[in-house]
């Protein structure tokens, strides 16, 4: 048992114990410990058991003396004496109880410093076996005492001793001491203020009164002091309780310093001493008060054993001081309890530096740790932060909470930016405000004319909607009331909302909410919409959340305010758009067509896109498809003055390549900003033949009768504004009931897809699916080219699908005329045969007088062959061919010109004229319309028509 004990504990503690275990092994009735001091005396260290007056006469023995002790410590043996006996050692006037005295030696070295003593009882003299547990007692002892604990005490002074140093003290409190010892004398100067106040009478000025007058405890290591001082010659240093007149006890320091004689060996030894009680007291009060400190405060040394703990440590650790002293940290249950902590403190401490920690010690408790690493061993720190950690959880959730609506703000703020319509703003909201707030209902409603207007919705039905919507704005009215007071309302259940506007009481039912929050859209102080938010359960807003919504309301007033401005604006570039584009494609003999055009996606601009189908002479038709690049007002304008100079030049019968030559001057002149790109083409039903132009225009798709799919192999000039002329042109053969289909790049193009990918994918379309009906297939190749997902693209998007006819060669005659005055009359010959053929003679008449005077003109005015040509689909063209580049010109003949009325009598008798020039000269054409009267030409007979000429 004794070797278990804890290493670090005290000497007298030392000796009580190896006492103890040796009185309750031999069943003795008590016993004492001596300890050798100076000169020849045996000082009383410890005693149990023992009556006072017996333990009185003992205190200081002789060790030369009869006493069993100093026998013991004289031989340097265990020795036994029986009581009573003659010759029994110890003190004469009193008679000892037991059978006698056992005791043992102590040494230090080679050196007996001490003995051991028990009373025996009635068993007698101890046996071999207790003999020699008595032995291990003292061996137990001695290694203890060596290993014990001692004062540390200050530098000493360096000074030498002598009359110097105690006149240079005796202007201090401080005493100063002389002891002799050969004589054991020991005196005393200032002592009795500075230390004992007054000394008592019978004070005998000897080293064995001092040795009584130290506590107990402190005496061993005081006596070990001085005999160090005397056999090493090293200062004398300790401190110690002494015993005051009064019978307290103060603690007392002492220094000194051994003398020697002429003999060298040690005569005496002087020193001081003085009171430090105060700095005890200051120890002591130090002591207490980390006893009591609120930390737990613990000191544990090189080995994790805990040398001290105070109460808050206590209660942490579960265990009081006297049970945790001396036990290893980690062997406790509830440290033992904590993960990896054993590892962290060693770690800690590995690292020499201090270290803290947080660490649950007891259920729903945390406790920061801090290990201060010592000379010694380490110091730890224990504090209860279980509400500092709960305040400093709620802290950071607040700050994380705030700092998520800020960021939550930030992000909705750039949300707003880039909404650029109403919808956009309200999908933003929707999205970014109702999930934080558990919020399921949003509603934007905006005031126009004192009428609500329900500017976007989530989560209400469209009956409450429809209500809404033209409702005058009033008081009395949530709504009304947020736009009136510019003030937000909130509402935490129903009950709130029917006390407030008791009339509108079956609203919240009717709109399946149970809590709202109406926020005025307010700017520069004009309130001109409302934003409601809604709940589905009862909900009473905290201020923060009030707080919060409002200065949303505020960001969505801004964001909302720039939406509507650009949604009128968008609106207008849009009807100006489709003002630009046709309300409807022409009907003309040569083609069947059908057109597409698909903005570009919500939020976007207007942009430049477009088609046309222009009818030309002769049956001909002019396909066209544009983009000006860009979006925006400027860009449809554009889009306009092309589309509108494309008509007059494809009036002017030009060529492809001269009319896409024009377009180019047109774009050029726009500015250096400005560019579009175009696909011109011109269908001549009588040849079957296409001639194509584009400029950095996507290739037409041309699917043949038996369904194949090609993209002509013209390769494309720069765009309109950059291209150079001349422009390079591509003639088709386009059998009958050919598809053309002619489109912008928005349609194949897009930033998920590129154009050739596009492209691949619209063949592909072409080839698979059905092309009866032209309006269909528009249809059906936007679905699957721009899907819904797919709709909000950055581009415009047009698609023009034309169908070509060929006209049949039998609906087509021509004759070579002679340049003779006669050709007049074979004109009108074969006309008259050929429209009797074509069962047509009511346009016999008008024909023959038109074909007569551009032949006539012909014969008279130009030159080269003369070609005449009637055409018969949906009108009837008669066309008159030469080889001049003279343009005729409709002129006011006056009343006395013999000519000059031919071109003037052409178009009063055809619905429309022109001119075109031709490879080979010029060629001038009427056409007339098949559903004339039916008696012919209302001026009558050719006889009447050529009196009115003549």
């Amino acid at each position: 048992m004794l070797a278990s004990t804890d290493q670090g504990i005290t000497e007298s503690e030392i000796f009580r114990l190896g006492l103890l275990h040796a009185v309750a092994e031999l069943d003795a009735l008590g016993g004492a410990v001596h300890l050798r001091g100076p000169l020849s005396a045996l000082r009383l260290v410890v005693s149990i058991g023992l009556p006072p007056a017996l333990v009185r006469s003992w205190d200081i023995v002789d060790q030369d003396g009869p006493t069993v002790p100093a026998h013991a410590l004289g031989q340097g043996r265990a020795m036994w004496v029986p009581v009573p006996s003659g010759d029994s050692p110890g003190p004469s006037t009193r008679t000892w109880p037991g059978e006698g005295l056992a005791s043992v030696p102590l040494f230090r070295g080679e050196r007996a410093i001490g003995a051991i003593t028990v009373l025996s009882g009635s068993v007698g003299e101890p046996t071999g076996e207790q003999w020699e547990f008595l032995r291990a007692v003292a061996a137990w002892t001695e290694e203890r005492i060596s290993d014990a604990p001692l004062p540390t005490p200050p530098p000493a002074p360096e000074e030498s001793a002598g009359s110097h140093l105690r006149q240079a003290l005796r202007d201090v409190p401080i005493g100063t001491w002389e002891w002799d010892i050969r004589t054991g004398a020991l005196s005393w100067e200032g002592h009795e203020t500075a230390v004992h106040g007054t000394l008592p009478e019978d004070y005998e000025p000897r080293a064995e009164s001092w040795m009584k007058a130290v506590h107990p405890d402190d005496l061993p290591a005081t006596l070990a002091a001085a005999e160090r001082a005397v056999r090493d010659g090293v200062p004398y240093v300790a401190e110690y309780r002494e015993r005051r007149p009064d019978g307290s006890y103060g603690w007392t320091q002492g220094r000194g310093w051994v003398m020697y004689g002429d003999d060298g060996e040690p005569s005496r030894m002087v020193g001081v001493a003085w009171d430090s009680s105060e700095s005890r007291t200051a120890q002591d009060a130090l002591g207490r008060a980390l006893r009591h400190m609120s930390d737990g405060f613990a000191l544990v040394d090189d080995d994790w054993r805990i040398v001290f703990v105070n109460l808050e440590a206590e209660r942490a650790l579960g265990a009081s001081q006297k049970e945790l002293f001396g036990r290893v940290l980690w062997d406790l249950p509830v440290v033992q309890a904590v993960p990896d902590l054993e590892t962290r403190c060693r770690e800690a401490a590995a690292g020499a530096s201090p270290v803290g920690f947080d660490v649950r010690m007891a259920a729903g408790r945390t406790h920061h740790l801090r290990l201060v690493p010592g000379p010694d061993g380490l110091t730890l720190y224990l504090t209860d932060v279980t509400e500092r950690r709960r305040r400093e959880a709620e802290q950071a959730a607040a700050d994380r909470s705030a700092a998520e609506r800020s960021a939550k703000i930030t992000e909705l703020t750039a949300a707003l930016a880039k909404a650029r319509t109403s919808r956009d703003v309200v999908d933003v909201v929707a999205l970014r405000v109702l999930p934080p707030f558990g919020a399921t209902g949003l509603a934007v409603v905006a005031i126009e004319g004192n009428r609500a207007q329900v500017v976007g919705a989530v989560g209400y039905p469209e009956a409450l909607l429809d209500e809404i919507r033209g409702r005058q704005v009033m008081a009395g009215d949530p709504v009304g009331d947020a736009v009136l007071t510019g003030a937000p309302s909130f509402f935490s259940s129903a009950q709130d909302y029917a006390r407030r506007y008791p009339s509108l009481k079956e609203r919240p039912h009717m709109a399946g909410k149970q809590a709202w929050a109406f926020l005025p859209l307010t700017v520069s102080g004009h309130t001109f919409a409302v934003c409601t938010v809604s709940f589905d359960q009862p909900r009473r807003l905290a201020h923060e959340e009030r707080t919060l919504l409002t200065t949303i309301s505020a960001l969505v007033a801004h964001a909302l305010e720039r939406a509507r401005l650009y949604d009128a604006e968008h609106t207008r570039a849009q009807e100006l758009q489709r003002g630009l584009l046709p309300r409807r494609l022409p009907e003309v003999s040569a083609c069947t067509a059908a057109a597409r055009f698909l903005p570009a996606g919500q939020g976007m601009d207007v942009g430049g896109d477009w088609y046309d189908v222009i009818p030309l002479s002769a049956g001909r038709v002019a396909l066209v498809v544009g983009d000006v690049m860009g979006h925006g007002l400027s860009e449809a304008a554009t889009m306009g003055r092309l589309r509108t100079a494309v008509a007059t030049l494809a009036d002017l019968e030009l060529p492809p390549d001269e009319v896409m030559s024009h377009l180019n001057d047109i774009v050029g002149g726009l500015g250096e900003d400005s560019f579009a790109t175009c696909l011109y083409a011109v269908y001549d039903p009588t040849t079957g033949t296409c001639t194509v132009t584009r400029a950095g225009h996507p290739p037409p798709a041309v699917v043949q009768p038996d369904g194949v799919v090609h993209f002509p192999g013209l390769d494309p000039d720069p765009p309109l504004g950059v291209a150079q002329p001349p422009f390079e042109t591509l003639e088709l053969k386009l059998p009958d009931n050919s598809l053309l289909v002619l489109y912008t790049d928005g349609l194949v193009e897009s930033a998920h897809r590129e154009i050739d990918r596009g492209m691949d994918e619209l063949k592909q379309l072409l080839r698979t699916t059905d092309h009866t009906d032209l309006e269909v297939l528009c249809d059906a190749l936007t679905a699957r080219l721009l899907p819904d997902e797919q709709r909000a693209t950055s581009d415009d998007a047009a698609l023009l699908a034309v169908r070509v006819h060929a006209l049949a060669p039998d609906r087509m005659a021509s004759w070579q005329l002679s340049k003779e005055p006669r050709a007049a009359g074979q004109a009108r010959r074969h006309i008259r045969e050929q429209l009797q053929s074509w069962d047509l003679d009511d346009l016999s008449t008008t024909t023959e007088l038109i074909g007569s005077e551009l032949v006539g003109n012909v014969v008279r005015h130009a030159k080269g062959p003369v070609l005449l040509r009637l055409l018969r689909s949906t009108s009837l063209i008669c066309e008159v061919s030469d080889g001049s580049l003279t343009t005729p010109r409709i002129r006011h003949a006056a009343e006395t010109d013999e000519g000059g009325r031919g071109l003037q009598l052409v178009a009063a008798l055809s619905q429309r004229w022109g001119t075109r020039y031709t490879a080979a000269g010029k060629c001038i054409w009427t056409e007339q319309t098949l559903s004339g009267p039916t008696n012919g030409h209302p001026w009558g007979s050719m006889d009447q028509l050529l009196a009115a000429e003549l």
